[in-house]
Parts: C-alpha cells; structure tokens; sequence
C-alpha cells in the first residue's frame, strides 16, 4: 500500500470514530448504561477494529438483557399520533408501536427520549403512564416550564438551591438560562457547581464580564457563553427571546442591578407578575 492509500484508508477510520457526546445528550438521571458509557464502549471497539483492521470488531454483539424489543444501546424511532395539552407547560404524548405490539419493559424500567428542541438535541428519561399491556401505542407525560436566573456577585447564592432543587429531582424538566454578571473570570463564584449543572440537559450558563474584554484570555468551555461588559437591555431580549417559551424571571444582586434588570425585562416584554426580584 503506497502513501496515498494509506492517507486514505486512515481517513476512512477516522470517519468511523465514534462521536463523543454533548452535555445536553446526557439526561442527568443516572441511566445504566448512560450515553457516555456506550460512547465509551464504542470508543473501544472503534480501536480495537483499527488495530487490527478488522471492520467486523465494529458491529458488536446484540443486546439480550431486555424481553423488550427496545434495547438499551440502540435509539428507536417512533412517530407520534397524539398530542395533548393538558395544562400550561404539560402535555400527555402518544406513539405508535408497529404491529400492536406492546412495548414490553418490567415495572419501574424508564425508557430514554431523545429529540432536537430548538436546535439541540437533548435526552430525557420517562416512565411511560399507559397501561403496561397497551397494544399499538405508549404515552408519556412530558412538562416543561422555564426560568431565566440574572444574578449579580453574591446575588448567585439565593439561584444555588433553586439549581439542586431542579437538577436533584428527575421528574422535574424545567428549563433553565442562568446569567452570572462578575467583574473577572476569576471572581466567578462557584465555578466547579455551575460547570456541572451545565452538564444537565436543561441547564444552560452565561457570563457577563464587566472589567474583561478579551475572550482569548478564557478556557475554550467559556468562550462562546462569555459576554463582555454589561448587562444591558439588548442582551435581555436577546436571553429572553431564546428561550423556549415566555420565561419566569429570578433577579438577584445590588439595589442598582436589581432595578436595572426590572426596567429591561418589562421592555423585553415581561409583565410585573413574570419575574421576582430577590
């Protein structure tokens, strides 16, 4: 095999290199095996087959630790027949199973959705609510709310527990877009809690820098959720406008911070009942 071949041939490997996964495809609820775990595991298999130059290694054996046809290591497509609105922010959503066949998992099994919301593909774990021997068809209840958290300083503290509260509990799917306004990158407080929230499918960080102007100065993870300066009313409607839905607003920081925000959150379009200032 003479160079170009082998250029060739190790591109066409590369091709097939798993994909790590995104933070947002990890539905935070503990799922054995998780999507990191199976990328791992085809990480492993990828090298083992290139190794050897084995493409065969790549298939792996099939799973047959479920009586159902779902797999836990393989996505399934499924269409939706029904959709219903059942409050707000709740809808109760029904699939079609092929053939009438039942979707067969033991009680208490959690299945795990995966779909593209808003332009990111996410992933979330649901108990189904039909009947364990619904022939044709599964529903699942899904509910979504929304939060956009501004905090100043210290004014994160009071945001903390609201965090743990939402990302500790695996029925609770509300959606969340904090912003943390500090004068430095090093005076951001509790950096090693936020990066790890972020890690939820609904949990997404920002920062606004005042006395920063130079993104080359941040670790990559910083560099596109980084503003520099302040937070000023084009950036509030730019946050609320990419939100999912008409956010609730959570104001926290000084006397000034706090009147600022309230002044450009009601021009954002936010009324005095879609926000609270701490």
């Amino acid at each position: 095999m003479d160079e170009r071949e082998e250029d060739d041939e190790e591109e066409a490997w590369l091709q097939l290199r798993p994909v790590e996964p995104l933070p947002s495809q990890c539905c935070g609820s503990g799922c054995s095996p998780c999507v990191f775990d199976l990328y791992d595991r085809d990480l492993a298999r990828w090298e083992a087959a290139r190794a050897s130059k084995d493409r065969s290694l790549l298939r792996g054996k099939e799973s047959q630790s479920c009586p159902s046809k779902l797999s836990p290591e393989t996505f399934l497509a499924f269409r939706i027949s029904a959709m219903e609105k059942l409050t707000e922010d709740t809808y109760r959503v029904q699939f079609v199973l092929p053939g009438n066949s039942q979707l067969g998992l033991w009680p208490g099994q959690h299945l795990i959705l995966r779909g593209i919301v808003d332009g990111l593909e996410i992933q979330r774990a649901y108990t189904p609510i039909s009947p364990a021997n619904a022939e044709g068809y599964f529903e699942v209840l899904i509910k979504h709310g929304e939060l956009l958290m501004l905090a100043a300083g210290t004014g994160l503290a009071p945001m903390v527990p609201i965090l743990h509260s939402i990302t500790d509990n695996a029925d609770d799917e509300t959606f969340v877009t904090l912003v943390g306004c500090f004068k430095t990158f090093e005076g951001i407080y509790l950096k090693p809690f936020l990066e790890e929230q972020a890690r939820f499918w609904n949990i997404r960080t920002f920062f606004v820098l005042s006395q920063e102007s130079s993104p080359e100065q941040l670790p990559w993870s910083y560099r596109e959720k980084t503003r520099f300066g302040r937070l000023a009313q084009d950036l509030v409607e730019e946050l609320v406008g990419s939100c999912r839905r008409k956010p609730f607003a959570l104001v926290c920081g000084s006397a000034e911070f706090t009147k600022d925000m309230a002044s450009c959150l009601l021009r954002a379009g936010l009324a005095e009942d879609s926000y609270f200032l701490f």
